[in-house]
């Protein structure tokens, strides 16, 4: 992405404008990313410090043929940007996971006793995470209603996004081989943006004793941009201090955190956007190479595509909780946005757009966003 132009890599390289950098042609004509990351980051970065270069300096060959390069991003059908092979979720913001479980099961039990010893995370669907722009039907399930003595099946009535940063895994290990927190970071390729829906009501009666199901499968919208790590090395930042210490192998030093800046707005049709939720993933409690290695360190392999997502990523401040059931305490304090309307969860035709950036210095990374607009149950026969 430059500007509001997309440059198309697969024709800068048929203009025969990289050098010294020995890539089948095929690669840029894939209907994904996977194939280039696969060529691990030697070639990665130095395509991506070539594109820098051809569009930054002032006699640039790119300019000659800019008319066969660029295409205007509002003319583009953007897809999903890798082939995804397993997913995960995490659950790394303490004060997402602090305000849920006060919620739930009051303030003295609000974090499982595992929660600081180990970043917890449950498998997920990887067939349903679709790309920005695809719309989501109200899911269907079971669900307990309040004094109710049996359940009822039916559309969410708590339908909730939740904000989330996913890495993709830049590099495959064979099964029984961990990856330790030093070696983490060359496994990752980089970031998008991630919303992981989630039905509230049918969640709560559904997850115990294993996790989300139905709850969660239905749908996980991504952005169609992946920047990658190290586009973002000057925006390191230390992370919350971890009390008690990690066990050895989740022991990690220096600035392991990014301060990525995040925003959710709420559109209901025909209105303006309202932005409900501002938050930064420099809040995150555990970080990628923490998640990395614990999800790795029984021998589980990784595959190049894989993505694995942060969990919803609040702050400390209200305002910067990263879902609907924190913002409005599951429905009984209603949000007031655009024109007066009200609301507690999602509803049938409203668009939840995500956006991110990291800036600093004059510096900007941007993120692109997630739009995704709700659309009515599908009738059940």
């Amino acid at each position: 992405a430059i500007g509001d132009q997309i440059i198309n890599v697969g024709a800068v390289n048929m203009h025969r404008l990289f050098h010294d950098i020995s890539v089948d042609p095929l690669v840029f004509n894939q209907p994904s990313l996977n194939p280039l990351i696969e060529l691990g980051k030697p070639v990665s970065q130095a395509l991506r410090q070539q594109l820098q270069t051809l569009l930054t300096e002032p006699d640039s060959s790119l300019r000659a043929v800019a008319d066969s390069v660029l295409v205007p991003q509002a003319e583009a059908r953007m897809h999903l940007p890798v082939t995804v092979g397993d997913y995960t979720d995490f659950y790394s913001s303490e004060e997402h996971a602090t305000r849920v479980g006060t919620m739930f099961r009051g303030a003295e039990n609000a974090l499982p006793a595992n929660w600081k010893h180990l970043p917890i995370a449950y498998h997920g669907r990887a067939s349903s995470i679709i790309v920005s722009g695809t719309p989501v039907h109200r899911p269907r399930g079971q669900t307990m209603p309040p004094d109710a003595t049996q359940p009822v099946f039916g559309p969410t009535d708590k339908l909730d996004f939740e904000l989330e940063m996913a890495f993709v895994v830049g590099k495959e290990t064979p099964l029984g081989q961990p990856v330790s927190v030093a070696e983490a970071e060359d496994h990752i390729f980089g970031l998008l943006l991630f919303n992981d829906w989630s039905a509230r009501d049918i969640q709560r009666w559904e997850y115990q004793p294993l996790g989300p199901f139905l709850g969660k499968n239905f749908a996980s919208s991504v952005s169609p941009w992946v920047v990658p790590l190290e586009a973002l090395r000057d925006f390191r930042v230390a992370g919350p201090k971890q009390s008690p210490n990690p066990l050895p192998y989740l022991q990690t030093s220096g600035d392991r955190n990014y301060d990525i800046q995040l925003e959710v707005s709420l559109q209901p049709v025909g209105q303006s956007p309202t932005v409900v939720s501002r938050s930064s993933t420099r809040h995150l409690y555990w970080n990628m190479a923490q998640q990395l290695a614990h999800h790795t360190v029984n021998g589980c392999n990784l595959r190049v595509g894989d993505l694995m997502a942060s969990g919803t990523i609040s702050g400390p401040e209200p305002q910067s909780s990263g879902s609907l059931l924190e913002l409005t305490q599951n429905g009984n304090q209603p949000l007031t946005i655009a024109d007066g309307n009200a609301r507690t969860f999602v509803e049938d035709h409203d668009t939840v757009i995500m956006r991110g950036h990291a800036e600093q210095a004059g510096k900007r990374v941007g993120f692109g966003e997630v739009r995704t607009q709700i659309l009515p149950a599908h009738a059940y026969h």
